[in-house]
């Protein structure tokens, strides 16, 4: 199974299933997912996988086998939700900093490494050895984080303004690869901005539903990794606003069509 199979398959689960009621009769997703160019087998497998990690449970309903979310499974589609759909905006530049600076002993090394991982993929940055930076906003998260590994004593969090002299563009610049996510931005809109023009018309309800899945699955991974810096300390050429705004377009025009689409594989009362 291809990785591309396994993330379709879970922006299948947010943005087609969580809509249809939280389950999904796996004979009707096979044959979408199919659609998209997902055969059955690595579909069958990623279910199993997603089964196994307690996202999902079989369910029947109107005589068809399925499975339904679970709630944790739920929950973390939810959580996604606030970062694919509400695109983190721009961080006010006079609220300040989040620093964590982190002393974790050798002896619990493994959890080093995890407190790094939880960083970077809240938004934060590396601004120098065990220490991270992101707006002042992500102090609650940052929290968390560490809470979570039980660091509490091992990590220390401040929060304040940038009073430095090296330039903080130049810095931001450093600790976080802000060109490799303006690329990202940009190439999204290499791929998408000629369906703009085929979405305004009426569309084939089959292919609404491929564009659309493509559409998510390729979006959801860009706002995760975008901090939401400031956007007078970016390139002026920063890119986001523009993709952002053409995801947008995209999903009111595609977002219709493509779940009605689906509900037709749902089996019906």
């Amino acid at each position: 199974m291809s990785k591309r199979s396994r993330t379709l398959v879970v922006s299948f689960l947010g943005a087609v299933v969580r809509p249809q009621g939280d389950w999904m009769p796996i004979a009707g997703a096979v044959d979408l997912m199919t659609q998209v160019g997902i055969d059955a087998a690595s579909v069958r497998t990623a279910v199993f996988r997603l089964k196994e990690r307690g996202w999902l449970v079989s369910e029947t309903r109107d005589g068809a086998r399925g499975y339904r979310l679970t709630e944790q499974a739920a929950a973390t589609l939810a959580a996604g939700d606030e970062v694919i759909w509400h695109a983190r905006q721009p961080a006010d530049l006079a609220a300040g900093w989040c620093i964590v600076n982190s002393s974790v002993p050798e002896s619990i090394r493994a959890k080093r490494y995890q407190l790094r991982s939880h960083l970077t993929n809240l938004g934060f940055g590396n601004v120098g050895t065990a220490m991270w930076i992101a707006p002042a906003r992500m102090r609650a998260a940052a929290e968390q984080a560490v809470a979570e590994l039980g660091l509490e004593k091992h990590a220390a969090i401040f929060v304040g303004e940038y009073v430095g002299t090296q330039d903080l563009t130049g810095l931001l610049y450093e600790s976080w690869d802000l060109r490799g996510i303006d690329r990202s931005y940009r190439d999204f809109i290499d791929a998408y901005a000629a369906e703009e023009e085929g979405a305004a018309a009426p569309t084939d309800p089959r292919r609404a539903f491929v564009t659309y899945l493509g559409l998510v699955d390729h979006w959801r991974r860009l706002p995760f990794r975008d901090p939401g810096l400031p956007r007078e300390l970016l390139d002026p050429a920063w890119s986001a606003p523009e993709a952002v705004a053409l995801f947008e377009r995209l999903v009111a025009a595609l977002e219709k069509p493509a779940l009605e689409h689906a509900a037709g594989y749902w089996p019906r009362a």
